[in-house]
């Protein structure tokens, strides 16, 4: 079925508008910043558990994730081992990363964790074509203790700062279980880790520049909520692989969302 287009209007009507949307972007802009400066002056936590990683380079604890910089940035990634690939969300999430350089030049470096071997997410890795850090926290208590692993024999269920008993009272426990996304943010003071910031669901929003660009075209994300058709009638499941779509391969449950 065809998508509803805008109405047709006169230059000068849309120049109205516009006018009048703008307002609002500004309004938006504004509480955006306060919203940033809020989250750099939240408190932090020193990291005092002794993770460990497996890299490229062998094992390594987490201050060698910085790399030698200030700030880290810890895009933990769903990696599902009985596929053998990545969740299509976090994928997605990851071809939106643009260059690091700029990232360096303000003394902050980004990885992906994964709770997977390194060999099955490097293979992965070499498939998508990515060139970012990427480490395995299999066989450490990092993912069960930042909420992105979730197995109520290891840690007690938690997940976007609700536990379990809310997350049931929302129905939402079916729907968070087993590796799920987030992101984390540490800061490193000579040898000492802190960690500063998590985010998860739909926070992760932010990091998804495609979702932005689509944002200001008529169709939106084309997932059928807040207005916007569903263009391919299957909602918020139609990211996939990015090397999937021309072969027209069936959208699966977008797990980040």
């Amino acid at each position: 079925m065809k998508p509803e287009y805008p109405k047709i209007a006169s230059r000068e009507q849309w120049l109205a508008a516009r006018v009048a949307l703008l307002e609002q972007e500004k309004a938006l802009t504004r509480q955006r910043d306060a919203l940033n400066a809020a989250r750099r002056q939240l408190p932090m936590v020193e990291v005092t558990a002794d993770y460990r990683f497996n890299g490229p380079d062998g094992e390594v604890p987490l201050a060698e994730l910085f790399e030698g910089r200030r700030q880290l940035i810890v895009y933990h990634f769903m990696y599902h081992r009985d596929k053998g690939e990545g969740c299509p969300g976090c994928s997605f999430l990851v071809d939106n990363i643009g260059h690091q350089a700029h990232l360096h030049a303000r003394d902050t470096n980004l990885v992906l964790v994964s709770r997977a071997p390194l060999a099955e997410l490097e293979a992965f890795r070499r498939r998508m074509g990515w060139r970012l850090p990427w480490y395995s926290s299999f066989g450490s208590r990092f993912n069960y203790d930042f909420h992105v692993t979730l197995d109520a024999a290891e840690a007690p269920v938690e997940y976007n700062y609700r536990d379990r008993a809310e997350l049931q009272r929302q129905g939402q426990l079916d729907d968070v279980k087993g590796e799920l996304p987030g992101a984390s943010v540490f800061l490193r003071d000579g040898e000492r880790v802190y960690h500063c910031y998590s985010t998860y669901a739909r926070g992760l929003d932010m990091l998804m520049n495609t979702y932005h660009y689509l944002d200001l075209t008529p169709f939106g994300r084309g997932e059928g909520w807040g207005g916007m058709p569903d263009l391919e009638g299957k909602g918020l499941m139609w990211t996939r692989l990015h090397d999937e779509y021309q072969g027209a391969a069936p959208a699966r449950h977008d797990c980040c969302a």
